[in-house]
């Protein structure tokens, strides 16, 4: 099985990669830490998975592309995680122009970057597997967040598009839209986190949720019902009790 892997550095991806590390698995993780995918690397190749990796920014469109073209050249690519992506917030008062550029030039346009060459690749041979990380936070808008939120919004609403137009040529499309997952992201977080979760439960919720072809793999259930509900009530409603959160940190 070849498989792929953006911001595979750190918590979420890093795990992911190593709960698929096993013999006869190729792995082809990306990051802009090469250190840390270093690290990474030593691990899964101790789990006897067979493990490629490349410092890049998944901003960059043209590197992006050559890199998956390069691998596809020897290796199809069963499946692709986009999961490169970052976060941040308005503790500061409002969002910089800076940090929402940033924010939707890495987890809307560098999610593109990553699946757009695999699909090409995945539609000439009639099949594959494309998981997009999205979040709970984009179902609604947080003001404690709204580039993250709608960057988010943006990437579910995209893969659940994505799937249906896909279908015909095999390729299976799933969004994963997880609560908070106890990784170095969150833990700059300095407020109080409903029904987080360690990233060994978190991985294994995505790679069964995958396993099983789920359209929308989202978790922790009980949070995922509140972010639901709220997404239902009127906005009046759910503008005051979200105007009530904390601040998340900006960059």
């Amino acid at each position: 099985m070849n498989i792929l892997i953006s911001g595979a550095s750190s918590g979420i991806g890093k795990e992911l990669a190593i709960q698929y590390s096993k013999k006869g698995v190729n792995l082809f993780l990306c990051s802009r830490n090469i250190e840390k995918l270093q690290d990474v690397k030593t691990i899964c190749k101790k789990l006897e998975a067979n493990v490629f990796i490349k410092s890049i920014d998944v901003r960059n469109k043209q590197e992006v592309s050559d890199w998956i073209n390069k691998i596809e050249e020897n290796y199809a690519l069963d499946l692709v995680i986009a999961n490169a992506g970052i976060s941040a917030g308005t503790s500061k008062g409002i969002e910089s122009d800076n940090q929402i550029r940033e924010i939707f030039a890495t987890n809307l346009d560098g999610l593109l970057n990553v699946i757009n060459p695999a699909i090409i690749k995945m539609k000439n041979r009639n099949y594959g597997q494309i998981a997009l990380i999205s979040s709970l936070a984009g179902f609604r808008g947080l003001p404690s967040s709204p580039a993250y939120s709608a960057s988010k919004a943006a990437v579910r609403v995209y893969g659940e598009g994505l799937r249906g137009n896909l279908k015909n040529y095999n390729i299976k499309v799933n969004v994963v839209c997880p609560g908070y997952v106890k990784t170095p992201m969150t833990d700059v977080n300095e407020f109080y986190m409903p029904f987080i979760i360690p990233v060994n439960k978190c991985a294994k919720k995505i790679i069964y949720g995958l396993k099983k072809n789920k359209s929308r793999i989202a978790f922790p259930l009980p949070l995922y019902f509140i972010v639901w509900l709220a997404a239902l009530l009127p906005v009046i409603v759910t503008d005051f009790i979200f105007s009530k959160l904390p601040q998340k940190k900006s960059l």
